[in-house]
């Protein structure tokens, strides 16, 4: 009898643990660029620990506007917080803001032309013109120099952007004002810009959709979302004057410059980089929050997945069209990881 007493005592206790184990809740919102691989990995760690994470996929300006309104755990953003934005969060929040790069990915430049299918050749200042109205048909004669052999259609251009603030964007108009004088100028880089032409959609999904839908459509979009949604993507011209496809490989290479030379923050962009193999428009994504964290448990919480994320979770990176950060950036990132407190507590 006093087994069978001690042994349901000992299945109430461990029950109870679990229970209060599998209730750790960790929220997060922001990039729609990585969505893909968030789900990934919040479904792997969370059979893994337990640990539920809940995301909101809905842009990189919303993530940071929740995350400095205290509404979320942490934000996601395909663009660095501004010093504004820093400060804005600073004298919310009572603490300084935490940049984490997370992933790293290519946004694919993609089209809808069944006539022609994959590869079409673009270079920065011409792909800055479409953008700007000055060119609307695809059989406009600087495309048609610019692809010999293929049978460009005499279609009109419909540009797709997003309409909402969106790292992404970022990474786009930042490559955009490297390459074009007149994008600099007239249109600038920013997460959210006044788009001289076109047709704006809420998410990367979005402007998949319109993508998908239209022939003759042309947009920006993270590279999971062209494969996914069989979506051709152009050739883009880079720095070193080669043309080059979107993939793992090709951002990694944009990237090691970066990875020797990171800002203290690690607010590093790395669009139209250096290099023979470089794909001009990627970059880093972060996870960002707050240096000092009021609740303990969820600090922890976070903490512990961050660090699993930064590591561990590379290996899913290339799988769903990612590049995994370079090693000196995970070290770089587990060092800031350790400087995140709860009420000046360090995180164990």
């Amino acid at each position: 009898m006093k087994f069978k007493i001690f042994s349901t005592a000992l299945m109430i206790a461990a029950a109870f643990s679990m229970t209060s184990f599998a209730q750790m809740r960790l929220t997060g919102a922001g990039s729609t660029f990585d969505y893909p691989i968030f789900s990934k990995w919040f479904d792997t760690y969370n059979k893994m620990t337990g640990t539920q994470i809940n995301y909101a996929s809905i842009g990189s300006g919303g993530g940071i506007q929740q995350l400095t309104a205290g509404t979320v755990d942490f934000g996601a953003s395909d663009a660095p917080l501004t010093e504004e934005q820093m400060n804005t969060f600073k004298s919310k929040r009572g603490t300084d803001v935490v940049h984490l790069p997370i992933i790293m990915g290519g946004v694919a430049i993609t089209y809808n032309l069944p006539s022609v299918g994959q590869g079409i050749k673009l270079d920065g200042e011409t792909l800055a013109d479409i953008y700007l109205g000055k060119i609307t048909k695809w059989n406009d004669p600087r495309l048609v120099k610019l692809n010999p052999g293929r049978n460009l259609p005499n279609k009109a251009i419909l540009v797709a952007h997003r309409s909402e603030g969106s790292g992404t964007t970022f990474i786009f108009t930042s490559y955009l004002s490297k390459v074009s004088p007149e994008w600099a100028k007239k249109v600038g880089n920013s997460i959210s810009v006044n788009w001289p032409v076109g047709l704006g959609a809420k998410g990367t999904e979005g402007v998949a959709g319109i993508i998908a839908q239209t022939q003759g459509a042309i947009g920006y979009i993270e590279l999971a979302y062209a494969k996914q949604n069989n979506l051709p993507y152009c050739a883009m011209k880079n720095k070193a004057g080669n043309f080059i496809d979107v993939n793992f490989n090709t951002v990694s290479e944009a990237a090691a410059g970066a990875a020797k030379h990171m800002p203290s923050d690690l607010r590093a962009v790395i669009t139209n980089a250096d290099g023979k193999n470089s794909y001009p428009i990627c970059g880093f994504s972060w996870i960002v929050v707050p240096k000092d964290i009021k609740d303990y448990s969820h600090a922890e919480s976070l903490v512990k997945f961050l660090k699993w994320a930064v590591t561990k979770g590379q290996n899913d990176a290339t799988s769903l069209y990612y590049a995994p950060l370079p090693k000196p950036v995970q070290k770089l990132d587990l060092e800031k990881i350790a400087m995140i407190t709860s009420n000046g507590k360090k995180i164990k």
